[in-house]
């Protein structure tokens, strides 16, 4: 009999106790067959109970049926099992169906399907209750969900009115940029930081991109950054910015000011007066030039969307600005577009138009049409936006979404920027002097020192085309322009902008050698962007697709530049020069560009120009290989001791995990076994208090024995000394870990790394004056406790440095196995043992045999459903024990360690320093290159013990591999 039967079986008499007995064994029965008396003898046999039960009757040898009595029949017993039976049966009859339906009451051959819908199928004694279920029904379906009107046709759902209404739907809780759609159809899309942004392309375009940035440019979109901008007095400015700095890290907001053609820089901002426990993140900003006669400055900070409230709040209590300016709704008139010249025949056609689309305007006139979202239309009008201070006179205003970010990388991409934006043409009304322009730049046309500031801008902007590269041009630099709308310019088909060799031959070399070494003249950095009453001019009369379509389409030669080019298609604008690597001693400059700032609303006629210009399209992946290939930290993942990079270590964590528990148990990688405590994250707060209670128990026996310790013994102290840190970290709470940003102190512990090119092929020269000893790192370490310090490390072999790769000191043994490129002559790692791995099959075999034993139990005699089972007390009592609560199924996963971790420096065969944030083949540099952060105490200690031709030695594993790889650690400032 089939396992499916039996189960069958043993469900329905689950409940059926045993009121029969039967003898162990039978004698000779005699049977009756065609009246003759014939004995038969049979073997004995099981009850029906034990051997399983069949379908149907069945003749035993002799061909007759066989007949078992029972022996003897108990009362009670055989009563009992009566009861329920007919208990059972009075509940089959009276119950309906798991369904709950009314024609589930009905025998089977009764049934119909058009029951469900059509009550007068029913018999009329159940008609009045299935109507009664059926309105029931409809009123909790109601409630749990309104009930859906009818979708409209294809057609009408993409007309362009009702597609406004459902993008505007769509992007209240994640904003949508202005090339959302674009990317949309191209990109794979993720929702971050209450944004909806493109990650990466659906196209393979890594090394594409990496062509681009190197060679030609690469596109961004980083409107999705937050611009603040504060306006006051040049003094009350500095001084209140000053509280959020620190001039041991580099430059600050009054760098900018002092550095003559220096306008726009990046520092990382404090709480005021926390330096250098409690940073906020890192921002850049932009300060607008000075005005004659004026000591007004005008200031935007640009800042991820993770850091924007913190940021607001600093601000607000440095510039002492508490009082809230209630937000303006302004009624936006838009300009009359002057008429077009017509022909007559296109006059005639029009006089028809208003007649056969009455209907539509009759719709049209019901209600208000839809407009697209603009900036952050999403945020409610109420939400302040202004905040102005009645001491200081300081005013912030958060600008966020009111200006458009592009970004373009590469050492091209000023000749792109030259290909597509052309300057501004000067309005020549020489009759309408005197009537006032509803637009901006016929106003500001009428004025002669406008004009000669946009002639001098414009011949600069001529300039750029001259250059060879980007790198070329001082950091910092700035230019203010007013352009054209290049939707009026934009070519018929791609075309890939290079540069024009005979131009630069013939251009004048000495203004483009000027340039390059001074950079742009201060006044050139004005523009009309900074008013914000320009801004909303020329974002509330821009020239919609539909017109210009019209206008292009009655130009006489097809493709033709349109002329005179329209009053609203003048554009303010800014360039913004960004610096490329600048630090290292290889690859200077690589990745320089541009960040062309615009009003809103006009992103996508700017970007699809740039598109067609040839440029390559990088999403948020690509920025973070921009800045890994940069040697820079990436926001916010590479900034562990800012709340906004803790929590993106959390969420990190929770989509790692969440990844590794969709697979099959049998295919997950078993990071215990491999010796990887934290595969998912890194735990740098244990990380540097282990450490710091390494040095502290060596100074002590210094102290004490004044003689040093070789490795081997500091690791047996290590590891006693870690089986009691719990106790000690509670009785001495411990402070929070810093990341070590002093210029000074950086400096002085990269000459001690002794550093090399990136394969370590040739050490770099250092002015490092204080050697490397006992005393220098002791004094190093009163002043930089509990730190970590950000390293670059490359491989000096073949691999691929992953992420949260393990940083750990070489042995003695390890380095004499440097030469060999095998890996059967790498250093690696004993495999670890699984101590949870028995404990959860014990703890699922007890739960088994539970189980089967509360089923044989409940054969045996009828239980209540309300008495608990066997394995109820086992979980009370592992869940009062917190041994056996960890030993549960539940909390430990199989694979990972559960928390707590116990001692991350000694729980490997080499002790770990840190962990990697970033991690890949670099194809700058052509070997395996990672980006990380190492304990101090952990650095100086290794540098300390290793002998000098292999300073700066480290070893890194991967989570997933036991094999070291050798790598030379870099600091570079």
């Amino acid at each position: 009999m089939s396992a499916a039967k039996s189960k069958m079986r043993e469900k329905k008499m689950r409940n059926q106790p045993i009121s029969v007995q039967y003898p162990a064994s039978q004698d000779v029965e005699s049977n009756t067959q065609n009246g003759q008396n014939t004995s038969v003898t049979e073997k004995q046999k099981t009850p029906h109970h034990q051997r399983g039960w069949s379908r149907g009757h069945h003749k035993d040898r002799g061909g007759g049926y066989t007949t078992e009595m029972p022996k003897y029949i108990s009362a009670g017993a055989f009563a009992r099992a009566r009861a329920a039976e007919v208990s059972t049966m009075l509940k089959a009859v009276t119950k309906t169906t798991g369904s709950c339906h009314v024609f589930g009451a009905l025998p089977k051959h009764m049934r119909r399907r058009a029951m469900s819908h059509n009550t007068k199928r029913l018999p009329r004694r159940l008609r009045d209750v299935a109507n009664r279920m059926r309105e029931k029904s409809l009123q909790t379906g109601s409630k749990k969900k309104k009930e859906q009107a009818k979708s409209k046709s294809r057609r009408a759902r993409r007309r362009h009115g009702n597609l406004l209404l459902e993008f505007n739907r769509r992007q209240r809780k994640n904003v949508w940029l202005e090339t959302h759609i674009w990317h949309a159809k191209r990109f794979h899309m993720v929702k971050k930081w209450g944004y909806c942004l493109g990650d990466r392309p659906t196209y393979k375009c890594y090394r594409p991109c990496y062509r681009a940035m190197s060679t030609h440019c690469l596109l961004q979109d980083l409107s999705y950054y937050c611009c603040i901008e504060l306006h006051g007095e040049e003094d009350k400015l500095l001084v209140s910015l000053s509280q959020l700095t620190n001039k041991e890290t580099g430059p600050t907001f009054a760098a900018a000011v002092c550095i003559s053609g220096r306008r726009q820089g990046s520092v990382v901002v404090y709480r005021a007066g926390k330096y250098p426990s409690q940073p906020v993140g890192p921002v850049t900003f932009l300060w607008r030039p000075r005005m004659q006669g004026s000591t007004q400055r005008q200031l935007w900070i640009w800042a991820h969307p993770t850091i924007k409230q913190d940021l607001l709040t600093e601000l607000q209590i440095v510039c002492q600005c508490e009082a809230v300016v209630a937000p303006v709704v302004p009624v936006v008139i838009p300009a009359e577009v002057p008429p077009l010249p017509e022909p007559e025949s296109t006059s005639a056609k029009a006089t028809q138009i208003p007649r056969m689309k009455r209907k539509r305007n009759c719709k049209d006139a019901r209600g208000p049409p839809a407009k697209k979202i603009l900036g952050d239309g999403t945020r409610s009008p109420t939400t302040p936006i202004t905040w102005k201070s009645s001491s200081t006179g300081i005013v912030i205003n958060d600008l966020t979404m009111e200006i458009v970010r592009y970004r373009l990388i590469g050492p091209q991409s000023h000749y792109v920027l030259a290909e597509t934006l052309e300057a501004a043409t000067v309005c020549n009304e020489n009759g309408n002097k005197s009537q006032p322009s509803s637009f901006w730049w016929p106003e500001h046309c009428k004025d002669e020192s406008n004009m000669n500031l946009h002639q001098q801008q414009a011949e600069v902007f001529h300039i750029l085309k001259e250059i060879y590269s980007a790198a070329e041009l001082p950091s910092g630099t700035v230019l203010g322009l007013t352009v054209d709308d290049p939707r009026l310019t934009l070519p018929t088909k791609k075309v890939k902008a290079l540069p024009c060799l005979k131009q630069a031959q013939e251009s004048d070399e000495e203004k483009s050698r000027e340039l390059m070494l001074r950079g742009v003249p201060e006044h050139c950095c004005q523009s009309f962007l900074w008013d914000q009453s320009v801004r909303d001019n020329v974002t509330d009369n821009k020239i919609s697709e539909q017109a210009l379509n019209r206008m292009r389409n009655e130009v006489l030669v097809p493709g033709s530049r349109l002329s005179p080019t329209p009053l609203q298609g003048r554009v303010p604008i800014l360039l913004v020069h960004q610096p490329g690597k600048q630090v290292g001693h290889e690859m200077s400059s690589w990745g320089a560009g541009w960040d062309l700032l615009l009003p809103k609303g006009w992103g996508m006629a700017f970007w699809v120009p740039l598109v067609y210009r040839g440029v390559r399209i990088g999403g948020l992946n690509m920025s973070l290989k921009h800045s890994q290939n940069k040697g820079i930290p990436h926001f916010p993942h590479d900034y562990p001791d800012c709340p906004a990079g803790t929590r993106f270590q959390e969420e990190q964590e929770t989509e790692l995990l969440d990844k590794y528990k969709r697979r099959p148990p049998a295919k997950r990688t078993n990071y215990i076994k491999h010796g990887c405590l934290a595969p998912f994250r890194c735990p740098w707060q244990q990380l540097v208090e282990e450490w710091e209670l390494i040095t502290k128990e060596g100074r002590e026996e210094r102290k004490g024995e004044g003689q040093t310790h070789n490795k081997t013994d500091a690791d047996t102290v290590m590891e006693e000394e870690m089986t009691s840190h719990l106790d000690i970290f509670v009785t001495e709470p411990q402070s929070c870990f810093t990341v070590l940003r002093n210029r000074k102190s950086l400096r002085l512990i990269s000459g001690w790394c002794r550093p090399t090119t990136s394969k370590g092929q040739r050490p770099c020269r250092t002015e490092n004056a204080t050697p490397l000893d006992s005393i220098a790192v002791a004094s190093f370490l009163t002043e930089h406790r509990m730190s970590l310090v950000w390293v670059r490390l490359s491989l000096l072999s073949k691999g691929k440095p992953e992420l949260n790769s393990m940083v750990c000191a070489p042995l003695a043994e390890d380095l004499q196995l440097l030469g060999k490129k095998s890996d059967s002559h790498s250093p690696q790692e004993p495999p670890h043992r699984n101590h949870f791995k028995s404990r959860v099959k014990q703890r699922k075999k007890g739960s088994e045999k539970a189980a089967t034993s509360s089923v044989s139990s409940d054969r045996i005699e009828v239980r209540g459903s309300d008495l608990p089972s066997t394995s109820e007390p086992d979980l009370t009592t592992s869940a009062k024990d917190p041994k056996s609560s960890c030993q549960s199924s539940t909390d430990v996963i199989l694979g990972l360690w559960p928390d707590p971790l116990p001692s991350i420096t000694a729980h490997c065969s080499r002790v770990t320093l840190g962990w990697v944030t970033q991690g890949d083949f670099s194809l700058s540099a052509g070997c395996g290159e990672a980006l990380g952060f190492v304990s101090v105490a952990g650095l100086l200690n290794t540098l300390l013990n290793q002998p000098r031709e292999h300073r700066g030695l480290l070893l890194l594993r991967n989570p997933n591999s036991l094999h070291y790889r050798f790598a030379k650690i870099n600091i570079e400032v």
